[in-house]
């Protein structure tokens, strides 16, 4: 197989593809046995019908059938020879088929080639969390307002389900402190994204943007008919909403990228589990500084 990849800009390659010989006839072959096998050709039983006969009546159908079947299979061996990292599905042109060889172009979007320095050691400040008895009674007292219950003592814990008022306050103080340290841990999380973001202004794959922005896009029409909206008013508002969404949509394709890339550097998986992975690794090698409470 030969191959010749021209770069059209950072992200979108054309890559010229021709494969010759046995691979291309041998295809020929595998279809033709399962046409004879299927086609009913008139004055003769299934299966028995002479090759000419097949070639004569069936030579356009193996030809797209063969196109179906091969060019897929070479386009991904010509992917892996190239190393192109494709980020969706290609453009195939000039196609041109004979009975022994196949030659197409193919143009595809690739991740673009990203170098992020500093990731290690990101410096993050970490307060312990505290909670405050005040805390605990404000927590409370929002309970007991709601179910309009007027002293807050054994029997109010029971109506929770907790044997006694002590249980219940220790309760709620473990549930705030997952609270703060979970706001805290999103905070921590931001403050690594901006600063891996600092300076990375590379040209993004537009089907990936597509997609994230169609995903988007799809939730929050989603959104909005649960809280009641009319279809015909969401339908109305897309195209704006669209527009106001794609700076976000942009910004996590960013991302996903940068943390894709140090995934590569750090030899981390690349899988629906990277962005979380790569997260963790960051954390671990981060600069922590702990402040007292």
């Amino acid at each position: 197989m030969k191959t010749a990849v021209k770069k059209i800009d950072a992200v979108k390659r054309e890559m010229t593809v021709e494969v010759t010989g046995d691979v291309v006839k041998t295809k020929f072959e595998e279809v033709f046995k399962k046409i004879g096998q299927e086609a009913r050709v008139k004055g003769f039983r299934p299966g028995h019908a002479p090759r000419d006969i097949l070639e004569k009546n069936f030579s356009s159908v193996a030809h797209e059938q063969v196109l179906r079947e091969l060019i897929p299979h070479v386009y991904q061996q010509a992917l892996e020879q190239e190393k192109l990292d494709a980020v969706d599905m290609p453009e195939i042109s000039e196609v041109k088929l004979e009975r022994d060889a196949l030659v197409f172009k193919a143009v595809v979007e690739v991740h673009p080639e990203i170098t992020v320095p500093g990731y290690k050691g990101i410096k993050l400040e970490y307060k312990p969390v505290q909670i405050g008895a005040d805390e605990v009674k404000r927590s409370l007292d929002s309970v007991k307002e709601s179910r309009k219950i007027e002293k807050m003592d054994d029997v109010f814990a029971q109506t929770l389900g907790y044997p006694t008022l002590v249980e219940l306050e220790k309760t709620v103080e473990r549930q705030l402190a997952v609270q703060k340290d979970n706001g805290q841990r999103q905070q921590l999380e931001n403050t690594i994204i901006e600063h891996i973001l600092k300076g990375q202004d590379f040209k993004l794959p537009q089907a990936l943007v597509s997609k994230q922005l169609e995903d988007m896009l799809r939730q929050a029409k989603v959104d909005l008919a649960l809280r009641g909206v009319p279809k015909d008013k969401i339908e109305a508002e897309e195209k704006n909403l669209a527009k106001e969404m794609e700076p976000q949509a942009q910004k996590q394709v960013r991302i996903y990228l940068i943390l894709a890339s140090i995934a590569r550097k750090e030899n981390i998986t690349v899988d629906e589990h990277m962005p979380r992975a790569v997260m963790e690794f960051l954390f671990r090698s981060a600069q922590w500084v702990i402040k007292e409470a």
